[in-house]
């Protein structure tokens, strides 16, 4: 067989590690979106992902879903990243594969955790095995964004998302009801929801609260919650609010000190000050945070664009006119445009 037309062939499995991993996103914080397939004789005989952080890792529910093990020594095992090689909650994946003298492994891309970062690799080639690494790696990386910022860049990988109307307003400047405004439509914020299903945290301000009292959950989509993230500078968020009733976690940042925090209800004492984002994301990152969804309003989400702290931005643009309000944030990186029945989604990549 050619070199080309085995990569090929690695690259096909692996784009299936990709869909299968898919399946878990939201659901494995803190650990990463891992697929795998096995392969023996041009026919998958195994597939697995991990669904959930304590639970079995993609390898062995993969190995444990081939019927007949004694095809494991004569086939070929692809994971989307680098089988663990240390005890966490379960045991290292590495020796799983080395105990069923699985004789060859294809990775699409290397762990950037320290307690792996090559020393999977390393072990199964010490075992014998024969190691692929780098299939589709670009594809792989951007499978685990969040996984990659948190341990790379020590921080949560941000995401930005606002709805604006055609004249480019974010919110009128006041209005009757303790609701939000929509501008957007049903499809756009049952979209919301199902991004929130996907990301670790969701974070506002304190006028979006005061403002909307918003519970910042999928009810209207399936998945867990978010945890909430909630800045109120000087206590102004009471108890009579949805993000003070410890139905879900929530961390609030303040500059208010000696507050009695709870399992669900977390205070955070900082100043606020220019360094404000810079201090959220560590105190984010403290908390094993990989990825935060921005709603909050005008202020909360410039102060991260001014500080150059965002990865990627999600607006909504609405079929209507409010002529006068509070003006969206501009974005000065090109985007990529989606429609949505009469919305338009404009999609935005940092790129600093």
């Amino acid at each position: 067989m050619s070199y080309f037309c085995a990569v090929k062939i690695h690259e096909k499995y692996i784009m299936r590690c990709i869909q299968l991993a898919k399946n878990g996103l939201g659901t494995t914080y803190p650990n990463p979106l891992v697929g795998c397939v096995i392969v023996h004789n041009t026919k998958i005989i195994g597939e697995g992902w991990h669904k959930k952080a304590g639970e079995p890792h993609a390898e062995v529910n993969a190995i444990h879903s081939v019927k007949d093990k004694s095809l494991l020594k004569n086939a070929t095992i692809y994971v989307s990243l680098e089988p663990c090689s240390h005890f966490g909650k379960t045991p290292p994946c590495c020796d799983l594969i080395i105990h069923h003298n699985i004789p060859n492994v294809v990775i699409g891309t290397m762990d950037p955790n320290s307690q792996v970062a090559g020393t999977g690799i390393k072990r199964l080639i010490d075992h014998g095995a024969k190691v692929t690494v780098g299939i589709l790696e670009k594809e792989c990386n951007e499978l685990n964004k969040r996984f990659f910022t948190y341990h790379t860049k020590k921080r949560p990988y941000i995401l930005l998302k606002w709805a604006e109307s055609l004249d480019g307003y974010i919110a009128p400047i006041s209005k009757d009801k303790q609701e939000p405004v929509w501008i957007s439509n049903t499809y756009s914020r049952q979209f919301v929801h199902k991004w929130r299903s996907e990301e670790h945290a969701i974070l506002v301000g304190t006028t979006t609260v005061l403002d909307d009292n918003p519970k910042l959950d999928v009810r209207d989509w399936y998945g867990q919650n978010p945890i909430r993230i909630i800045l109120d500078r000087t206590g102004k968020i009471n108890r009579d609010f949805h993000v003070k009733d410890e139905k879900i976690k929530t961390i609030i940042i303040t500059e208010q000190e000696n507050l009695t925090s709870t399992n669900h209800l977390i205070f955070e004492s900082v100043i606020f000050d220019n360094q404000l984002s810079q201090k959220i994301v560590a105190i984010l990152y403290k908390y094993n945070i990989q990825s935060v969804l921005i709603e909050g309003g005008q202020k909360t989400l410039q102060t991260f664009i001014d500080a150059c702290l965002w990865d990627e931005a999600r607006v909504f643009v609405g079929d209507i006119f409010l002529n006068e309000g509070i003006k969206a944030p501009v974005l000065k990186e090109m985007s990529t445009t989606k429609k949505i029945k009469e919305n338009q989604l404009k999609l935005y990549i940092s790129h600093d």
